[in-house]
């Protein structure tokens, strides 16, 4: 991890992001406070070559997106012309959509599909397909999780995007499942959990409760590359809560 290799993901700031203007001058205000790499998430609709020139603009690279289900199942070649002008390889899904969330068949399902995308975007456009978790896929089902269920059936071509926050909240080991997917890891989420009033809430890493120095030793040992912030819900104004994060991972270089 290097201060190039670490990202902001602009879900974090998608109040900030509903216009053209209003995403170049977010673009700018994460420059300045240190970020040389973005996450395209949950902005407002904007011609893709308006970001890029946005981004180049500020200096920011752009590492990994999110997009919708609908678009990697019937716009993948579209989807995939959008990254390669954005320099970006990696093609994230930011969560399971719902009707798949029905027990073992429907991971399973979910899984072989997902995998046909990944081995499409690998095979035809040299993209990485990443999958973003939450808690839910946690859930047991006759003993086994959906986590489990999405990492064994699925194809090596299938990249995962480890929410830590998420596998924390799900019971599970954040550096346990950094191990579990090593090699095929390309993307991690970082945020902290705090706290309050006995509720578990988001924070800025290092001002909450998970373990850090041994989350990113991990992800280093795992090979790691592209470590982005988010943080779901803020307390403070979101790009102080990016910044606060920032500097905690830069005081762990």
């Amino acid at each position: 991890m290097n201060r190039s290799t670490i990202a902001a993901q602009m879900y974090t700031l998608r109040d900030f992001t509903k216009t053209a203007e209003d995403i170049r001058s977010t673009f700018q205000k994460v420059s300045a406070m240190g970020y040389e790499a973005i996450q395209i998430s949950g902005i407002g609709p904007i011609d893709p070559k308006l970001v890029k020139e946005y981004a180049d603009e500020a200096g920011l690279a752009i590492c990994a997106t999110h997009v919708s289900w609908d678009r990697l199942v019937s716009d993948l070649d579209a989807l995939a012309a959008e990254h390669k002008l954005w320099n970006c390889k990696n093609i994230g899904l930011g969560s399971l959509p719902e009707k798949f969330r029905t027990g073992q068949e429907g991971y399973r399902e979910f899984a072989k599909l997902m995998s046909g995308i990944a081995v499409t975007l690998k095979e035809q456009h040299d993209l990485q397909f990443v999958y973003h978790n939450h808690d839910f896929e946690f859930e047991r089902f006759d003993g086994l999780t959906g986590m489990e269920i999405l990492l064994t059936e699925s194809d090596p071509a299938v990249g995962f995007e480890l929410d830590l926050y998420w596998v924390q909240a799900g019971g599970g080991s954040p550096a346990e499942w950094i191990r579990k997917v090593a090699g095929r890891m390309q993307v991690v989420h970082l945020k902290d959990m705090a706290i309050v009033n006995r509720k578990q809430i988001f924070a800025e890493i290092g001002e909450g409760n998970m373990n850090y120095k041994e989350i990113i030793n991990v992800c280093r040992e795992t090979g790691v590359e592209w470590f982005v912030v988010e943080q779901d819900v803020c307390r403070r104004d979101p790009f102080e809560s990016l910044e606060i994060s920032l500097r905690y991972l830069l005081d762990t270089l």
